[in-house]
């Protein structure tokens, strides 16, 4: 088959992995689109502009970047550099390749309604239903017009196109939101491979929250944990680990707790950093209000670190195997009661990460990038991937 008629799939997505804020759904989509072009594909990602980064690159992986608006416009800049590179203008023009073929269109609370412009087939990628999000960030009345969109409206946009999910979990939340089950694939996460040697767990009791710094990831039900148990282990450690807008309320509440001490803000941290810190650290805690998968969860039970968190979350459901290779809680209380008796019973911790990391071995980028490839090519029989001497090196 010709190079012309290889694959073209069209990524939208309100950031990519180098912004400040960007987390595990933008790991996701950057990894399946790496995958997909390994497999043949071309692969563009149109987000937002931030910082210095360039408004246009290709990474090492193949992937060409798109980055124009901010955090609202982009949705607005998609629509008309989509139709622009339509008709043959436009930096999402393929003079050398042909359009569009297919758009995977990632909905983080607020969708890109691309169905109602675009001229090929769109697939809905959902990390998580954002119910619970929406009047944490916003006030009422705005909490009220983003629910009704991503609840009503977007369904009712999408409502003759694949969705594709990363955990049954959430499957569940769409269904109920009227999404036909029968349209929704469940694509879990991979788990990036662990590189560079073990590192040892720190000698005194440790602890870390690893991700963005922002209100719904509920770091301060880790920073209350540690002030209760700081006065039964007087060496105990809490490692928060990330960034975001929300970092100094953390810290002041950390002051008043009076565990300043006890507690380290790393800011944002390099893989061989977060590497070091998941292999010593006793636990991982997650009290995120909602995640999509629980990336993090699966990456400490690789590095054979436990993890508490909270079964109301989520896709954490399916990011462990509750009893065996963490706890799920539901409310605060338990939340303190889980890691007090873990840190205290090094037995029962030794074989819940012995079980955290054989568990954690059953998800690879590579099965999920075959998995999204196998549901894009359903969905576009006709575009098939380039023959392997015409792939993008």
């Amino acid at each position: 088959m010709s190079e012309a008629c290889g694959g073209r799939v069209l990524f939208l997505n309100w950031r990519d992995t180098t912004h400040p804020e960007g987390g595990g759904s933008e790991v996701y989509l950057e990894r399946v689109a790496a995958e997909m072009v390994a497999r043949g594909y071309r692969a563009t990602l149109l987000c937002q502009a931030h910082g210095t980064a360039p408004a246009e690159e290709t990474t090492s992986d193949g992937i060409r970047i798109v980055r124009r608006g901010g955090r609202h416009t982009v949705y607005l800049f998609a629509a008309l550099l989509y139709l622009a590179g339509w008709v043959g203008l436009g930096p999402l023009a393929h003079r050398r390749h042909g359009r569009t073929d297919l758009i995977v269109d990632v909905c983080n609370g607020m969708p890109f309604l691309s169905r109602l412009y675009a001229r090929c087939p769109v697939i809905s990628l959902v990390h998580h239903v954002h119910r619970e999000q929406w009047p944490v960030v916003f006030g009422p009345r705005v909490a009220r017009i983003g629910w009704w969109i991503e609840s009503r409206l977007a369904v009712r946009v999408y409502r003759r196109c694949r969705y594709v999910t990363v955990s049954e979990s959430t499957r569940g939340e769409l269904v109920g939101l009227g999404v036909d089950r029968g349209r929704i694939t469940v694509i879990h996460n991979g788990t990036p491979e662990v590189v560079g040697p073990r590192v040892p767990r720190t000698p005194h009791p440790s602890v870390v929250v690893l991700g963005r710094l922002v209100p719904h990831k509920r770091v301060e039900l880790a920073l209350r944990a540690t002030a209760l148990l700081a006065t039964e282990l007087p060496t105990l450690e809490l490692v928060v680990a990330g960034h975001g807008w929300w970092a100094e309320r953390l810290r002041r509440l950390a002051a008043d707790l009076g565990i300043e001490q006890r507690v380290r803000f790393t800011g944002f941290v390099s893989e061989e950093r977060k590497h070091e810190l998941l292999c010593g650290a006793w636990l991982l805690l997650l009290p995120s209000l909602k995640e999509g998968w629980g990336l993090t969860v699966v990456e400490a039970g690789a590095r054979g670190t436990p993890s508490v968190a909270f079964r109301s979350a989520g896709g954490v459901v399916d990011a462990m195997a509750d009893g065996e290779t963490g706890v799920l809680v539901e409310d605060e209380f338990a939340f303190f009661q889980a890691i007090r008796s873990l840190v205290l019973d090094p037995q029962r911790r030794a074989g819940m990460g012995a079980a955290a990391a054989a568990y954690a071995r059953q998800f690879t980028w590579a099965m999920t990038g075959a998995a999204f490839a196998r549901v894009v090519a359903a969905e576009l029989p006709a575009a098939r991937p380039a023959p392997a001497d015409q792939r993008v090196p």
